[in-house]
């Protein structure tokens, strides 16, 4: 059974408990080893799912691999046995199967990391066009606006400006 018990930190933080180990410094390892096993496993995927996967845990001869979504999960499935053989005579030669698992987080991380390069420029693809529309879109959305209620108006009006022009027939400050 596990101890889960709250403890005092004098406890965690002291390195002469009596495993000879303090209970961060064995989190601590595990987690180093964990880093490294993941590094090693993006390096034997493909480029392109490299940043939708993960290594979640080893525990008992099973890797537990997190992937962004279920076509990532279909894709990695087809690089299992390479991997899974690669895995073992590089690293893990007790290794005996690989877990897969998706963990949409992955997925909302990536795209964020993805929508701050394009934010600072480091995308180098070109950038969507900016959206306008026609004067004569313009010009209905103003006709529209002057039979719509007060809320509706001032969104067309907002709207209309897009073209260009201001709203004619109002302020946005009324």
């Amino acid at each position: 059974m596990r101890n889960s018990r709250p403890q005092l930190l004098d406890i965690l933080f002291d390195d002469a408990t009596a495993a000879g180990q303090s209970p961060l410094r064995v989190v601590q390892q595990r987690a180093a080893a964990l880093l490294k096993l993941n590094r090693a496993v993006k390096g034997l995927l493909p480029t392109p799912m490299q940043p939708w996967c993960r290594v979640g845990n080893y525990r008992q001869g099973v890797l537990v691999l997190e992937i962004a979504n279920a076509s990532w999960m279909m894709r990695l499935r087809y690089e299992q046995p390479a991997l899974l053989s690669a895995l073992r005579a590089q690293i893990l030669p007790s290794l005996s199967s690989i877990d897969i698992r998706i963990n949409p987080s992955l997925m909302v991380k990536t795209e964020n990391l993805s929508q701050d390069n394009e934010k600072t420029g480091g995308s180098k693809g070109p950038l969507p066009p900016v959206r306008q529309i026609s004067k004569q879109s313009a010009d209905e959305l103003r006709l529209l606006a002057s039979r719509s209620p007060e809320k509706l108006r001032k969104a067309l009006e907002r709207l209309a400006e897009m073209a260009g022009e201001g709203a004619k027939t109002t302020s946005r400050n009324k």
